[in-house]
């Protein structure tokens, strides 16, 4: 059940028009913080948004004994692990289900004490993470791994040890631990069919800084050379593609104009181009990009999701809100995570013509085409858009539903927007200053 401070009435039908700034990236942030804890020295983290996973490492980082304070400047974390110690585990507990990066902690905390203990797991509904393999992984750099009541318990008998590992999918959160791991076992690890998202470049930037030895090569091999210590690091996190990509498409369905600043061309390349194809409109200068509907109609495209440099599945669930505005049918096939479509139930209730399929409507390779999900979508526009009353299922797809309310005509009811905090910095602030129609039940303006 969500409280009333969970709920947030919007009025829509109004362009969105303004500024709003992105900081660090919410899929590199809490991992460079974690990447802290294998240092012998304090590191220095800049460009760091306030958002629900950055408190939930914050909070980690302080029972195994880092001290995590403010820095000069806004956004800036100093994180010193020199007092690394085991933490109570009725304390890592009370975050079990609050977030999947505590799976993260396993190899830093079995270099630096020898044994971890990691709760249950919580993060989006949009189907299979299997945690099971992190742990395959682990066992593979020679962890002993032993079930126990609320989660599992790690131990490293002996220094952790390089290995030759090949992930049957190109997963980050799998690519992120063998990088965590292996910076400080012995011998060499090799990586293959990694992922090689720009934040885990920037990630392996981090790593490197302290004094790792990692290589990319370019047919998805990564090569990390363990060495002995590692330091701490001073690093400015890259900026949140996703979330730009979050308010270039709010600016599209509501035909306005946002102004992103912090967004960076390099690592949006394919939205962009997908962006343009719609019939949006964009221009770059050197601090960030315009985003905005030109007038006229929108165009259908055909969509297929892939992992980098493939058109990103966290950028498909805001744009089908615009494609809801475009002329003709467009066909999106989501070949990353199997129940990423289910948020369109809500849409064509708000008046939207989506229909699901099992079968792959596209041409890519796709490990769900014989498994029975539904997981292509044809969406038949243009279609006028509802308000209605919502439950935020995950945190893209509330997003997405944030920007079908504020693309609707009359008022819907969001339930569930705190959980829109795990990966968007101050968003009521920000669909403030982009002059949105929103308020909390009481009468409050957000």
């Amino acid at each position: 059940m969500t409280g009333p401070d969970d709920v947030l009435l919007v009025h829509g039908g109004t362009p969105l028009e303004g500024e709003i700034r992105v900081r660090g990236a919410k899929n590199l942030v809490p991992k460079a913080m974690v990447a802290a804890l294998l240092g012998s020295g304090p590191s220095r983290l800049r460009n760091v948004p306030d958002i629900r996973d950055v408190r939930v490492v914050r909070g980690l980082l302080q029972l195994h004994g880092v001290t995590v304070r403010p820095g000069d400047e806004p956004g800036e974390l100093v994180m010193d692990p020199s007092r690394v110690e085991s933490a109570n585990v009725a304390d890592i507990d009370a975050h079990a289900g609050s977030s999947r990066i505590p799976i993260l902690f396993c190899g830093p905390l079995l270099h630096r004490l020898g044994h971890a203990f990691i709760p249950g797991l919580g993060g989006c509904d949009i189907g299979g993470r299997p945690i099971d393999f992190h742990f395959e992984v682990l066992r593979q750099f020679g962890a002993v791994i032993e079930k126990r009541e609320g989660g599992q318990y790690l131990e490293a008998p002996q220094r952790l040890r390089g290995t030759k590992i090949h992930l049957p999918y190109p997963s980050v959160g799998a690519t992120e631990q063998v990088l965590l791991t292996a910076v400080l076992a012995e011998g060499v690890t090799v990586l293959s069919n990694a992922a090689v998202e720009p934040e885990i470049e920037d990630l392996i930037c981090v790593l490197q800084k302290m004094g790792a030895i990692i290589s990319m090569d370019t047919d998805r091999t990564i090569r990390i050379t363990g060495v002995d210590s590692l330091g701490g690091y001073n690093h400015r996190a890259l900026p949140d593609r996703l979330e730009a990509a979050s308010w270039a498409s709010a600016a599209l369905a509501t035909k306005g104009n946002i102004y992103v600043r912090g967004a960076q061309q390099r690592s949006m390349m394919t939205f962009l181009n997908t962006f343009r194809k719609v019939g949006g409109a964009f221009e770059v200068d050197d601090e960030g990009i315009r985003f905005w509907h030109p007038g006229g109609s929108l165009n259908a495209i055909a969509l297929e999701t892939d992992v980098h440099p493939g058109f990103q599945t966290d950028w498909q669930q805001p744009l089908v809100v615009a494609l809801t505005q475009a002329s003709g049918l467009s066909i999106v096939h989501e070949t990353v995570y199997e129940s990423r479509l289910g948020f369109t139930s809500a849409l064509n209730q708000m008046g939207a013509h989506i229909q699901l399929y099992r079968e792959c409507l596209g041409g890519s390779a796709c490990r769900f085409g014989q498994r029975n999900f539904l997981h292509s979508a044809v969406v038949s526009g243009p279609t006028k858009l509802q308000g209605a009353d919502l439950v935020i299922p995950d945190l893209r797809g509330g997003f997405s539903y944030l920007i079908a309310a504020l693309a609707a005509d009359g008022t819907s009811r969001v339930h569930g927007i705190d959980l829109i905090n795990r990966g968007y910095e101050n968003f009521m602030e920000k669909l403030k200053d982009l002059g949105a129609h929103v308020e909390l039940p009481g009468g409050a303006a957000a």
